[in-house]
């Protein structure tokens, strides 16, 4: 997979020969999903350099498994602070800090100094949000209609998922068409992702292990790349990969293992279909682990997921005050398999897989609030495809830029 480097710079080395000054100009005004984590609302403190903003989510949830429910609950997932600062001329910084939990966890997911050489090769290091997929850099809560994040981007995908490193990135834009693409090289998984309280290869396990901001697990890094193709009719298509060992191979220069690659591949789609019509959302991904043959069955060697969203806007009008107040629907539907695998003994397919569907309704004052309740339906089978466990939740919750 890291032949993909070679086209990406291929492509900016010849686009950089080029001058065409309108291609820079619609450069500076195509918004990809790479430029999430700046096209946020920020307020700017008086005429210095630095802004600030954030988010905050709060919701109620009342879910049921197979009939049995612990009642109504309610939930601050996250508080979210953004602050950026123009350092210089093409310099800039940004770090966003999430709190989660009401404060018992504090994350810095980004934290990164990006330099401008030229609109198709920048430089940014620090801590960054690898660009697997689409909903690990546009994650932020008030952009959605529904409460949960979708199930493949936190149990398959470790969303949000950052680390320390380095690498390039750039953009370009012609007429309707945009491409742009990233390249970094960061820190990376551990042998949790096999060894964990799950019982499962379980990518997420690596998120709780916070020394892989200080240091690599192994010595070996990741390397995550991917490249987008948008139009503004058509939508916006990417393609990402990210790959590296997880294992610790050596300890004082004594070989303990193997090296063991973990990859994924993640595919990813957004339009808006028609003037009026419904925002579309697709993603879906793969992950190949190489598991130590000492390890069961339970621990696939294969997993992939996905989810698609639908977004359907019913009216817009002023409602006390809010001059484009807007009432969306929205549907969800999603899968993860965990072990996309059969069993050696008898050639039958292991079932550690779950479905689910998810309906709601929002209510937008602006654009950047949403109040909103969701309905979602999810049903799981075990290892051994098991009568599948019914879980129904309903939540209802507010989010919003600041």
């Amino acid at each position: 997979m890291r032949c993909v480097l070679l086209p990406l710079l291929c492509l900016s080395a010849a686009a950089l020969a080029q001058t065409d000054r309108a291609g820079t100009q619609a450069d500076s005004t195509a918004m990809l999903t790479m430029d999430a984590v700046y096209g946020r609302p920020f307020q700017q403190l008086g005429q210095g350099p630095v802004a600030l903003g954030g988010y905050v989510e709060a919701n109620s949830r009342y879910a049921g498994t197979d009939g049995i429910s612990e009642g109504l609950s309610f939930q601050l997932p996250r508080l979210t602070l953004f602050v950026t600062a123009a350092v210089a001329s093409r310099i800039k910084f940004l770090t966003e800090v999430e709190l989660e939990e009401g404060g018992r966890e504090i994350n810095i997911e980004f934290a990164s100094i990006d330099l401008g050489l030229h609109h198709l090769l920048n430089l940014r290091g620090g801590i960054l949000m690898n660009p697997i997929g689409a909903f690990n850099q546009d994650h932020d809560g008030p952009k959605w209609e529904f409460t949960d994040r979708p199930i493949v981007a936190t149990t398959i995908i470790p969303a949000t998922w950052s680390n320390v490193g380095f690498g390039f990135y750039g953009k370009y834009a012609q007429g309707p068409w945009a491409w742009g693409y990233e390249a970094y090289i960061t820190n990376g998984f551990d042998g949790s992702i096999i060894d964990n309280a799950q019982g499962r290869t379980w990518l997420p396990a690596a998120k709780e292990n916070p020394e892989r901001f200080e240091e690599s697990a192994n010595g070996m890094p990741l390397f995550t790349m991917k490249g987008t193709l948008d139009h503004h009719t058509y939508g916006e298509l990417g393609l990402s990969w990210m790959g590296g060992v997880y294992n610790r191979f050596r300890e004082d220069g004594l070989p303990l293992d193997k090296k063991r690659r973990v990859d994924v591949v993640a595919l990813d789609y957004n339009a808006t279909l028609g003037a009026h019509g419904p925002r579309l959302t697709a993603e879906h991904v793969w992950a190949l682990v190489d598991v130590p043959e000492t390890y069961t069955q339970q621990y696939g060697t294969r997993q992939r997921g996905g989810f698609v969203d639908v977004v359907q806007p019913l009216w817009q009008r002023t409602v006390f005050g809010w001059a484009k107040a807007r009432v969306n629907v929205a549907a969800r539907l999603e899968y993860a398999d965990y072990n996309a695998g059969t069993f050696r003994e008898t050639g039958g397919r292991i079932a550690d897989e779950l479905h689910g569907i998810t309906a709601g309704v929002g209510f937008r004052p602006v654009a950047g609030t949403v109040i909103r309740a969701n309905y979602g339906y999810v049903w799981q089978r075990d290892l051994l495809g098991n009568p599948p466990s019914r879980t129904a939740t309903f939540t209802f919750g507010v989010a919003s830029y600041f």
